[in-house]
């Protein structure tokens, strides 16, 4: 959520920033409306209860005077009435402003680049070197019917389009991976936590998935539950409506969960294969930290997802991501894209997002400073890795000429 106390205060800045996110004018021109009600209310507010102050003096003055006070009575319950329906608008202003900042996204930080989608993201640099192979590499679909590690059909015939099963050594390496970045990642200083896989509404308003992106999450009928659509959502939220001990920050999380997102905006995109379904495992990385220390916060947590790429042998890239292309919630956003052969081209692995206080703000997430007062935290996330993912670039990066799959070293223990 958006400082709404700035966002008045400092409108124009504001919006010219959310304009860069690609925020609607006439969103914009909304808000500003009912800033300028506000204040116009709060005036007569102000007005009003100054004179409510001023004739309630009088009542004293009349007595030792021994004037008649009826009418003085009369005057200060209709300005006691006129008070409580000004009252009553400001909240009702106050509410709508509310509701409608909660749709509105985080503002970029000052050196997130301009841009409206994917196409203008900037390349910060290149992790090792693609392999060149002596024959044309597959993509992870033919090999997973070659050497039967993902079925396809079962998994449709189960549930539908966008689901798929795992066998064999698929599914082993699968739990594999997920135990090797779970490892990784405490070894890096990460403690590692284990969530549960649904979430209420105060809990997906708190990261910022509702109300916008409702229309993204499987809601569980009968009840106020919607399955997760990543861990960011109850790991952040562990600490919701907290005041945190200095000396407890930073916070640094780790946890495994599935995924599930109806995939809302994608049709078309990726139909093929198991880049894009409805449920996917994730391994997660959630900081919580002090705002002093969040940058660096970041650089660790991009390091930390792409030193777990390197030692799995797996060439990427890190992408700087415009204004346009990053996440509601992100201030600024670094997605890792790893080489997948098969495709011959790089395509996103794991996204590590600082959102500032904007989190913090919607999920009432604070700590108690040196001087003793109560300040917003900083939360970030990342993906460490997208499980699926990683199997299918392990699949594309290690298949050998006759279609079989070398196992990373690092992975060979865990098998």
């Amino acid at each position: 959520m958006l400082d709404l106390r700035r966002f008045e205060k400092e409108f124009d800045t504001v919006a010219a920033a959310l304009k860069r996110r690609g925020v609607d004018e006439k969103v914009l021109e909304k808000v500003k409306v009912l800033f300028e009600e506000k204040k116009a209310v709060q005036k007569r507010l102000e007005a009003a209860q100054a004179e409510q102050n001023a004739k309630s003096r009088l009542f004293g003055q009349y007595k030792r005077e021994g004037r008649d006070i009826s009418e003085l009575q009369k005057e200060v319950a209709e300005n006691k009435e006129r008070i409580a329906a000004l009252n009553e608008e400001l909240r009702t202003l106050e509410e709508r402003l509310f509701e409608l900042a909660a749709t509105i996204p985080n503002l970029p930080d000052p050196d997130v680049p301009d841009g409206e989608d994917e196409e203008e993201n900037v390349e910060l640099k290149r992790v090792l070197e693609p392999t060149t192979f002596d024959f044309a590499p597959k993509e992870h679909w033919e090999l997973a019917e070659a050497n039967g590690w993902i079925d396809f059909e079962r998994g449709v015939k189960i549930a539908k389009s966008r689901f798929s099963a795992l066998r064999f050594e698929g599914a082993r390496l699968e739990r594999a991976l997920i135990n090797y970045m779970l490892d990784f990642n405490r070894d890096r200083g990460f403690e590692e936590v284990y969530v549960p896989f649904m979430a209420n509404a105060e809990s997906l308003f708190g990261t910022g998935q509702l109300p916008k992106f409702a229309d993204d999450l499987f809601k569980i009928e009968g009840e106020e539950l919607y399955m997760i659509p990543t861990a960011e959502v109850p790991v952040t939220n562990l600490f919701r409506d907290e005041i945190l001990k200095i000396d407890d920050l930073p916070q640094r999380l780790t946890a495994y969960t599935p995924c599930f997102r109806k995939e809302a905006g994608s049709a078309g995109r990726d139909t093929r294969g198991m880049i894009r379904q409805h449920q996917f495992d994730k391994v997660e990385l959630v900081c919580i930290t002090r705002p002093e220390e969040s940058d660096k916060v970041f650089e660790e947590m991009v390091s930390c997802a792409s030193d777990l790429l390197t030692s799995l042998g797996l060439p990427h890239r890190h992408m700087l991501l415009c204004a346009g292309d990053m996440g509601f919630s992100a201030a600024k956003t670094i997605d890792l894209e790893v080489w997948l052969p098969g495709q011959g081209k790089y395509r996103e692995i794991s996204s590590i997002s600082n959102t500032r206080d904007f989190q913090a703000r919607r999920a009432k997430i604070r700590f108690k400073d040196e001087n003793k007062k109560n300040r917003l935290v900083h939360t970030l996330n990342g993906s460490s890795l997208a499980v699926g993912r990683t199997l299918i670039a392990i699949m594309e990066n290690y298949q050998q000429a006759d279609g079989s799959i070398v196992i990373p070293d690092v992975l060979r223990p865990y098998l």
